[in-house]
């Protein structure tokens, strides 16, 4: 019989509460697939549901969780109420949230192996993950290559800090989302140890890298520098956006026809 957890809660980064979900397939295969959304996202957006049940159907346990300072709390995890959280979060906070999050799946279904799949910010967060603690493959969807180039330059860069906060848009909710400061200066404090170009240069576990190449929120560069750091082929969805055809809310019973392309590429990956 299949395992399901819905809302299950994990302890992340600082002691936070967050919400997960777990689904092992009845004939599980052992191995176990960690989820790891982007910015601003969460858990249950769009189509990931379905992403989940791809896999799952395929023999594999899914995992699929909410990191701990991404803006959504244990009672709301859509919408974002959490404006202090999401202000304090830091690219050091997610990588720890990986950390705890596979740690509390670890215990409870004890996986013969862990493939890590990110999208976006959290592709970059699972290669640093990646670098200390290795699973057995990540797979990359859209995935940055670089934390530095994405905070403001100059004068946005200096009222940043002068002020200590600045607002972020989140076009899904036309909510302006916080951004303290301490994010820059985590980054700058712990800057080697977020260096995505290094993280990705040390691993000497596989690597999947794909992109689409009408992404405007990731451009396909970032691809293009990822594979060429792992010394892999980039897999280009041709016409792929940045969330390969998927929207919030995804109302349709299957996945969007560049979502299920990627889908069935990594299954490929993950079965090698």
């Amino acid at each position: 019989m299949e395992q399901r957890i819905t809302n299950g809660i994990y302890t992340g980064a600082t002691g936070r509460s967050s919400l997960y979900d777990l689904s092992v397939p009845a004939a599980w295969r052992g191995a176990l697939i960690v989820f790891v959304h982007g910015f601003m996202g969460f858990k249950d957006w769009g189509p990931w549901g379905l992403v989940s049940d791809f896999f799952v159907q395929r023999g594999f346990a899914f995992a699929k969780f909410n990191l701990s300072h991404n803006g959504g709390t244990i009672e709301d995890a859509l919408d974002f109420p959490d404006l202090e959280a999401f202000a304090q979060n830091t690219y050091s906070k997610e990588v720890e949230d990986i950390a705890c999050f596979v740690q509390h799946v670890k215990a409870m279904i004890q996986p013969k192996a862990i493939f890590t799949i990110g999208h976006s910010r959290g592709g970059g967060a699972s290669l640093l993950y990646a670098r200390d603690s290795p699973p057995n493959k990540v797979v990359l969807w859209a995935a940055i290559s670089d934390i530095g180039m994405r905070f403001p330059k100059d004068a946005e860069h200096e009222k940043w800090e002068q002020e200590g906060v600045r607002e972020v848009l989140n076009g899904r909710l036309r909510q302006y989302l916080p951004q303290n400061f301490s994010l820059y200066e985590d980054f700058k404090a712990h800057e080697s140890r977020l260096h995505i170009q290094q993280a990705m240069e040390s691993l000497r576990i596989p690597v999947l890298v794909i992109h689409g190449d009408q992404d405007s929120s990731v451009p396909i560069q970032e691809g293009i520098s990822l594979a060429t750091w792992s010394g892999t082929q980039l897999v280009v969805i041709e016409g792929g956006d940045h969330v390969f055809g998927g929207k919030h809310p995804w109302l349709a019973p299957a996945l969007p026809e560049h979502l299920h392309l990627v889908c069935e590429t990594t299954l490929r990956f993950l079965l090698a």
